[in-house]
């Protein structure tokens, strides 16, 4: 696939994070989805290797049920013609259990893979995650 064709499926797959269609963004995940947060931390719900689309599904519930998001903006996009991209997000939540705010850029490295996505590592602000679920 193109490194167009990559960023097209990324598209579709943030597309369908804002209408709130976990169904769709599973359906465009490989059986074995190899899905991760980028941080050495555990305290937040989200955080922790994920492998399947079940493993997925439970991330995207435990976000939902954590924090409320208020910005979820891609910004920029970059891919190479082996399926990588590499895209950087804003991002702000309230957390739902202390009202505290966090805000700041996501960096999301994709993997499209046949057509579907097989691999997704997400690097965010520790710290002000932590601080804010706290």
């Amino acid at each position: 696939m193109s490194g167009t064709g990559s960023i097209e499926t990324i598209k579709s797959a943030y597309a369908a994070f804002g209408r709130g269609d976990v169904d769709a963004i599973l359906a465009a995940l490989t059986d074995g989805i190899d899905w991760a947060a980028d941080t050495s931390s555990d305290a937040a719900p989200w955080y922790g290797v994920r492998t399947g689309k079940a493993e997925v599904a439970a991330f995207f519930e435990e976000v939902g049920k954590t924090i409320e998001i208020d910005d979820f903006t891609p910004v920029t996009y970059a891919a190479n013609d082996d399926g990588d991209v590499f895209v950087i997000v804003r991002w702000a939540w309230r957390s739902r259990q202390t009202g505290k705010v966090a805000k700041m850029n996501l960096h999301h490295w994709w993997r499209v893979t046949g057509g579907k996505i097989s691999y997704f590592r997400g690097a965010e602000d520790t710290p002000t995650t932590l601080a804010a679920l706290a």
